[in-house]
């Protein structure tokens, strides 16, 4: 059993960065065990085909568009997935659907997928998200933590807020 948690974003975009940040916060906050990869995706693309290739589960943390009101938190799992990538939702999709196409392609596509996100309110140039979305990323990485928990994955707190 094998997954991971992939937080994807811009972090010179202002809020763009809450995956990258939930993802941190994440590994600050519990210990993951050895089968759960958390992966600083960035702005990356092909270069996690293999990281990504034949997982039980993939939890993609990332800024979303979907008409919810700023800092709302969706999860977004199951039939809604197609949607999501045909839709797009996070101003860095170019790469996150050309890899998951590819990962279909090879027969190695994750099993299970799902996408934690903020709606973002600023993609302005700058290190710093928006209040109402940096306070967001705990909540992010919290989520995360309960889903892996959910699915039988051993995560082990290292601080107060974690558990």
């Amino acid at each position: 059993m094998r997954a991971v948690v992939l937080g994807i974003g811009n972090t010179i975009l202002t809020d763009e960065a809450a995956g990258v940040r939930a993802v941190e916060a994440l590994e600050q906050r519990w210990k993951l065990p050895e089968n759960v990869l958390a992966i600083d995706g960035g702005t990356s693309g092909m270069e996690m085909i293999e990281d990504l290739s034949n997982l039980d589960f993939l939890i993609v943390l990332d800024v979303v568009k979907t008409g919810a009101a700023p800092g709302t938190v969706v999860k977004i799992a199951g039939d809604e997935i197609p949607v999501f990538f045909r839709s797009k939702l996070s101003p860095h999709q170019i790469a996150l659907p050309d890899v998951l196409a590819s990962l279909e392609l090879l027969d190695t596509m994750p099993k299970e997928i799902i996408v934690l996100g903020v709606e973002l309110i600023s993609l302005e140039l700058g290190m710093e998200m928006t209040p109402t979305v940096a306070e967001k990323v705990p909540v992010l990485a919290a989520m995360a933590a309960a889903e892996l928990a959910a699915r039988g994955y051993v995560l082990e707190p290292l601080t107060a807020q974690a558990v």
